[in-house]
């Protein structure tokens, strides 16, 4: 995950061990986990690879693929290591704004154990001169760097992996701006995977014209976990595990003014402009409010304390 640079003394990242015993990082500056507390391993494997499908390409094809958000570099080494096993040529472009966690975890004993050395070589590699042989990294802010990719990876790669911090904390990477140039990069049967379920997000991949379908939640989540995230494309997808449509709730969920999506004209808007244009969006919206839809769906699929509910 990623986030814009700062001004001042650099937020702190302080490592973590996940459910799996991976290697993961907290940041300071946005009081989140670059994972899940299943694992960072578990998270790249179900929420980011299996929706992908990239199996189902015949051997030796070439798969290209967009990372939104690098971080640590465990979707990256996992994705090395499928398309290795699968004899998929992988071409790869990531983009991350801070060489910190990609260093952080490098240096760190437990994460290189969990590496396969092919990975681990290659991210070494990144993190060194910034190439390896399945691709490139691109570091600054991903919104100039994708503006800059984009005549290279206009309706190209068959996978975007989008990583990046939740909408409520890092709007700049999750905006209708920000995501049609993501969209501009698949190609017509390409998917564009994130283990985010926001409404905003979800209505703006609708506005965009994206057909979609939901992750169910990982197996032992708590009930206020009510999606494993989101996949995009321009073509129908197979609604077959562990792909699904969207509950007749996520459909409500999309009526409300949560569903008001993130705007950055410029492509350059701070995060705290980006939200203050939000929030007066949905102050003018005719939609029902987050709560009601709370109140509506309480006690669905076990949810039975609406306080705990994530709608993202």
């Amino acid at each position: 995950m990623t986030w814009p640079d700062c001004s001042g003394a650099e937020p702190r990242l302080e490592p973590r061990t996940t459910g799996d015993g991976s290697f993961s990082l907290w940041s300071e500056a946005f009081d989140q986990s670059f994972h899940s507390a299943r694992g960072a391993i578990q998270e790249a494997r179900s929420t980011f690879l299996a929706p992908a499908d990239l199996e189902r390409r015949p051997q030796g094809t070439e798969v290209k693929v967009l990372e939104l958000c690098v971080g640590t570099g465990t979707n990256t080494a996992e994705l090395l290591d499928h398309c290795r096993r699968h004899h998929l040529n992988l071409r790869w472009w990531g983009l991350e704004s801070d060489q910190r966690p990609l260093r952080l975890a490098l240096a760190e004993p437990g994460f290189c154990s969990q590496c396969s050395p092919e990975a681990l070589a290659a991210l070494r590699s990144l993190n060194d001169v910034g190439f390896c042989g399945a691709g490139a990294m691109v570091w600054g802010d991903a919104r100039s760097s994708l503006q800059s990719l984009l005549p290279q990876l206009s309706r190209q790669c068959d996978l975007v992996i989008h990583d990046a911090f939740s909408p409520s904390v890092c709007p700049e990477l999750w905006s209708m701006e920000f995501l049609e140039l993501v969209a501009r990069c698949l190609n017509p049967h390409g998917r564009i995977v994130t283990y985010c379920s926001a409404a905003a997000v979800r209505q703006t991949w609708r506005l965009l014209g994206l057909q979609q379908a939901g992750l169910p939640p990982p197996a032992g989540s708590g009930a206020h976990q009510w999606s494993g995230g989101t996949v995009a494309s321009w073509n129908p997808l197979p609604l077959a595990v562990p792909l699904r449509p969207f509950t007749a709730m996520e459909e409500d969920h999309l009526l409300t003014r949560a569903a008001e999506p993130y705007r950055d004209p410029t492509l350059a808007g701070s995060a705290e402009t980006i939200r203050a244009s939000r929030a007066q969006k949905q102050a003018q919206g005719r939609g029902s409010s987050t709560s009601a839809w709370r109140r509506r769906w309480q006690g669905e699929a076990g949810l039975t304390d609406p306080g705990r509910f994530r709608p993202s």
